[in-house]
């Protein structure tokens, strides 16, 4: 189920700074945040910095961990959805992987009823020690999810294996972890973002889809438990944890990035704006300014969708209606003409761009409008609609 709830735990190390960044994401998303801190953990941040942004008592001492009844060690694991220890010292997963316990924080790793995901971060050589690599090995195969570590630049000035993960995805790993699997297993692909058509080499025909409808469902898809496959066209957006991605310009590009991607999908699902029309000659060089009218002869690009849904094998098919208006008309009509089982449409000028997004699902059965919501938050819904939708196709 979502997270609603977790206790996050900081051991000592440089990294105790991140928690704090990792902390305002966990309460931005709506998570109850319990913080716990070791002793060498407060020598790198201070337990009031924690406290002020999670709203919370911090705890940082087993005889003294707030509860009434003197069990602070394991009631505060109660009712949360997940430990989440980040940083992870090479001493506290010693700690677990060996059953010690000799701090709150050790002591609720292991009296909890809940899973326990942790973030390494150390030197690389302690990294790689054997010792610590088997206390790893141990903690794996005790369903203890380890997260990284990352390889980049430490503060000891080496370079090398040991670097914790950096909030974003520590966050974006641990919300996925409280996703269901609705789609384990499913090969899902997925189109995104605008499409770029050369009039010439500097200059072109596109459209103002930032791309994060898109990437979201991507996400939302993989966290679901899909093998994701984005197709994206130009924009920033970075890529979805565990999301294959394939980055193209123009509609003609998008279109042979699909058919070269469909073998074995499951659910293909059209979210990016293509451009309907493209330059029928581009010009090899810049076109110079003049005063005299400029035509560019246009002529169509391929319909990515309709040649998806037409296929003998096609997978189950969603497209996205952006629409300016008549929004519910235009749509129903689409998806009967492309014959898709699913459409998904929204007004383009209360989309595009923006960070939340309000849709109506068409089917067969008629139309399923949703409320308005963060775009994440609007994926995960809409991978849940599509679920709902695939077992019948089987």
């Amino acid at each position: 189920m979502p997270l609603s709830r977790i206790v996050l735990g900081i051991t000592g190390g440089i990294a105790a700074y991140k928690a704090a960044e990792l902390t305002r994401l966990f309460v931005k998303a709506g998570v109850i945040v319990d913080v716990c801190m070791t002793d060498a953990a407060c020598r790198f941040v201070t337990p009031l910095t924690l406290q002020a942004l999670s709203g919370r008592p911090v705890l940082t001492d087993l005889w003294t961990s707030g509860a009434d009844n003197g069990m602070g060690h394991i009631n505060l694991s109660r009712g949360a959805d997940a430990i989440v220890v980040a940083p992870a010292s090479a001493d506290f997963l010693a700690k677990v992987a060996n059953g010690l316990a000799d701090d709150l924080l050790s002591t609720l790793a292991l009296a909890r009823d809940c899973r326990l995901i942790v973030a390494p971060a150390m030197n690389r050589q302690m990294w790689a020690n054997a010792a610590n690599q088997r206390n790893v090995a141990q903690l794996a195969a005790d369903g203890v999810v380890v997260l990284g570590p990352g390889t980049g630049e430490q503060a000891c000035g080496e370079t090398g294996e040991g670097r914790m993960q950096e909030p974003e995805e520590i966050f974006a790993a641990v919300m996925a972890s409280g996703q269901p699997k609705l789609l384990k297993g499913k090969r899902f692909l997925l189109t995104a973002g605008p499409t770029f058509e050369a009039i010439d080499p500097v200059r072109g025909i596109t459209n103002t889809s930032s791309g994060k409808m898109g990437f979201a469902i991507a996400q939302a898809a993989a966290e679901a438990g899909a093998i994701v496959t984005l197709v994206s066209g130009p924009t920033p957006l970075p890529t979805p944890p565990g999301v294959r991605r394939i980055d193209v310009t123009s509609a003609a590009q998008m279109a042979k990035a699909v058919d070269n991607s469909l073998r074995g999908i499951d659910a293909f699902v059209a979210v990016a704006a293509v451009a309907d029309y493209t330059p029928a000659a581009p010009a090899a060089k810049k076109v110079k300014k003049s005063d005299a009218p400029l035509s560019i002869a246009l002529k169509p690009t391929t319909d990515i969708l309709a040649d998806v849904a037409a296929r003998d094998d096609a997978p189950f098919c969603v497209g996205f209606a952006a629409e300016t208006d008549d929004v519910d008309r235009n749509a129903d009509e689409k998806r009967r003409r492309k014959k898709l089982p699913l459409i998904i449409a929204n007004r383009a000028q209360d989309a595009f761009g923006q960070d939340d997004n309000e849709v109506t699902l068409f089917d067969d059965a008629g139309a399923h409008p949703l409320p308005r919501m963060d775009k994440l938050a609007l994926a995960r819904r809409l991978v849940s609609e599509i679920a709902k939708r695939l077992p019948a196709r089987s």
